[in-house]
């Protein structure tokens, strides 16, 4: 059976509307973001939320453990300070390494006793029991749960702003309102401009 060429993925009409969405998507932002910026930022919270619950989902109907910020694992993983996909690969390879060959390796480190109590044997301590898939369900929240976090912020901190300087509809409303004021006088301030004028010699 002749499976298609690498690649070929691009061909699909699914990826062709999926890479259109996303070039428009570019482009209503580099043209709208300022005036839906808030709106933007709120939709982008949402869809974290549903990602993130997506993943404690996945681990909660397979039993695989939702660690804690504290665990060692992650605190392992936080230390690292990975940015890239590579980096939390590797990262995930290194404790699956580590699990398999602590048993015989050399002696624990700091970090390994407050992993494993010492009346807990090498093979069932609780930092040796994760599999792959929960260390990358686990590692991909860590920084969803940040990304929330930071969203927050920024949520509140738009929202105060636009309660005390208004969203971008209502300062270009001022700044339009102040340009007519300063090229068109209002006829009741020219009136009484005009009626504090001297009058001519020849009517008084």
């Amino acid at each position: 059976m002749s499976h298609p060429p690498a690649g070929g993925y691009r061909k699909l009409k699914s990826f062709q509307v999926a890479e259109l969405i996303y070039d428009l998507t570019v482009r209503f932002c580099s043209h709208y973001i300022r005036k839906f910026e808030l709106k933007l930022t709120s939709v982008a919270r949402g869809s974290l939320e549903e990602l993130r619950r997506d993943y404690e989902d996945f681990l909660r109907q397979r039993g695989l453990p939702l660690l804690p910020p504290d665990h060692p694992a992650l605190v392992r993983f936080k230390a690292k300070r990975g940015a890239t996909l590579k980096a939390v690969q590797a990262w995930v390879a290194e404790e699956i390494e580590w699990k398999h060959t602590d048993a015989h390796g050399p002696a624990p480190t700091a970090t390994d006793r407050t992993c494993r109590p010492p009346s807990v044997s090498a093979p069932d301590r609780p930092c040796s029991s994760l599999s792959s898939s929960a260390l990358a369900a686990n590692a991909a929240l860590s920084p969803l749960n940040l990304a929330c976090h930071l969203l927050d912020r920024q949520l509140a901190a738009q929202a105060r702003h636009s309660e005390t300087e208004g969203g971008f509809t209502e300062r270009l409303h001022r700044v339009r309102s102040a340009a007519r004021q300063f090229h068109f006088p209002s006829p009741q301030s020219t009136s009484s401009t005009q009626s504090t004028r001297p009058l001519p010699r020849k009517f008084k």
